[in-house]
């Protein structure tokens, strides 16, 4: 070859790489998240990606302009991801705009709320295009838990209903006037026994017993008052979604290992009681998307949570440590190495998963993870201790006593919260007992009998009739 032509082919495959590299990134994959809460879908590539979005209402649909590539078959991927479950993206359309210009059109079953934005590379992902579409009409959750409920305690077939007469449209409203119906007198005089020794309880915050283990003889004790309402447990899956969590050696991810044993955790809640007050589980996620850390407290909040329990499979850089561990918040320092490690860890959930720092409500509800007080330390380390008591009877503990730290999913300042480490996933064997139905339901067990024996000593305060 002539060095003329060769200083030639070079020149053209130089030029069409500085084309290639005008138009920008290739596209490393796409992912649609459908979920009750919102939908999302990515596109992850090799460098940032710039857009601009139109939202059109009527019908609606989302149309966004991505710069910088060109239509490839990964692209056209986004297409068949979309499952006809879907609760708000009902099909995706994509096609070559202009030279270097991909329209993406998402049609939508329902108005929403857009928020598309990019992400930088961080842990396993390149950069990231996100399409938040969040349901501008969203249904109350609490309102929904006391519906369930009600159904439950009252099935009551078609027929026996009155001609004309249509089901409540307010089954809260229902509730309260159930809940305000006069209590008979006889009811609070019922005596139960509790354990104590030495004397009398010391007193909590609201007047409730302290829930350290006592080991003296018996006496007969006034039952506390009934609260005569619904008692909520709020569940936290870890991670979900775009935030696989740990992922053990066999390939085994924490976010569907801790979904799984919050779906077992639910049924044993739902089928309980307390004071014989009904229970209802709440899960800040039924299915694998991600929640951000400071909704995942919203939620619970929003849904006026007795408890709050957040539930996780460890992992470390070496495959020996084993056993679970319960952890809840620290106001001040770490109460040991290990414990600041993970809290840190866990806290990068966010990262992980893609939050959308330029949203504008994130400050405000953000500020609800400055809000801790003692008193929901205090509790929270009785319900973890409550929980240690059984969890060691199903396993190995990885530490003895509820471990403190500054994990960002256990501010809400009103509600008791922990954080269940069920075990190493990291560790091969423990891994396998994580995929074990078995050992799932010996922890769900464990965990339910620590609730219960947190809440029989210390008895759920009433709540204002209004609620």
């Amino acid at each position: 070859m002539k060095r003329r032509d060769f200083v030639q082919g070079c020149s053209l495959v130089l030029l069409l790489g500085a084309q290639e590299l005008a138009r920008g990134a290739a596209i490393v994959a796409v992912r649609v998240w459908p979920a009750p809460d919102y939908s999302r879908v990515t596109i992850e590539s090799d460098a940032l990606l710039s857009f601009s979005q139109n939202f059109i209402p009527n019908p609606p649909r989302l149309a966004v302009d991505v710069r910088g590539i060109d239509l490839n078959p990964a692209l056209k991927e986004l297409v068949a991801k979309v499952v006809s479950t879907d609760p708000t993206i009902s099909g995706i359309r994509v096609g070559q705009f202009a030279p270097g210009v991909v329209r993406l059109v998402l049609d939508l079953k329902q108005p929403v709320a857009p928020q598309v934005f990019n992400l930088p590379p961080v842990a396993a992902y390149r950069h990231r295009l996100v399409f938040d579409l969040y349901p501008t009409q969203v249904a109350d959750p609490l309102e929904a838990l006391i519906a369930e409920r009600m159904n439950d305690a009252n099935p009551a077939p078609a027929a026996s209903a009155a001609p004309g007469t249509a089901a409540s449209a307010d089954p809260l409203g229902d509730l309260i006037t159930q809940r305000t119906t006069p209590a008979k007198p006889e009811s609070a005089a019922k005596e139960t026994t509790t354990k104590i020794a030495g004397g009398p309880l010391p007193t909590r915050a609201g007047g409730q017993k302290d829930s350290k283990e006592y080991d003296g003889p018996y006496m007969s004790a006034p039952r506390p008052q009934a609260t005569d309402r619904l008692i909520i447990i709020a569940l936290d899956p870890g991670h979900g979604g775009e935030d696989p969590g740990a992922i053990g050696p066999g390939g085994t991810r924490e976010k569907d290992v801790v979904l799984r044993l919050a779906h077992r955790l639910r049924e044993r809640i739902n089928a309980g009681s307390v004071n014989g007050n009904a229970m209802r589980a709440f899960m800040t996620r039924d299915s694998d998307f991600f929640v951000p850390l400071h909704v995942r407290v919203a939620k619970a909040r929003s849904v006026k949570a007795d408890l709050f329990i957040s539930l996780h499979a460890d992992a470390f850089f070496t495959p020996n440590p084993q056993g679970a561990s319960v952890f809840a918040l620290s106001q001040g320092g770490a109460s040991s190495a290990a414990a600041r490690w993970m809290a840190a860890k866990e806290n990068k959930a966010d990262l992980i998963g893609g939050l959308n720092v330029r949203a504008k409500d994130a400050q405000v509800k953000r500020a609800l993870l400055d809000m801790s007080t003692t008193a929901q330390i205090k509790d929270s380390l009785q319900l973890g201790s409550a929980m240690l008591r059984h969890i060691k009877r199903v396993g190995k503990l990885h530490k003895p006593r509820v471990e403190q730290a500054s994990f960002a999913v256990l501010k809400a300042p009103d509600i008791p919260s922990v954080l269940v480490e069920a075990a190493f996933i990291s560790n091969p064997v423990e891994e396998a007992k994580l995929n074990s139905d078995a050992y799932q339901d010996q922890l769900a067990d464990a965990l339910m009998r620590g609730i219960e024996g947190y809440f029989a000593r210390n008895p759920p305060l009433a709540r204002n009739r209004s609620l």
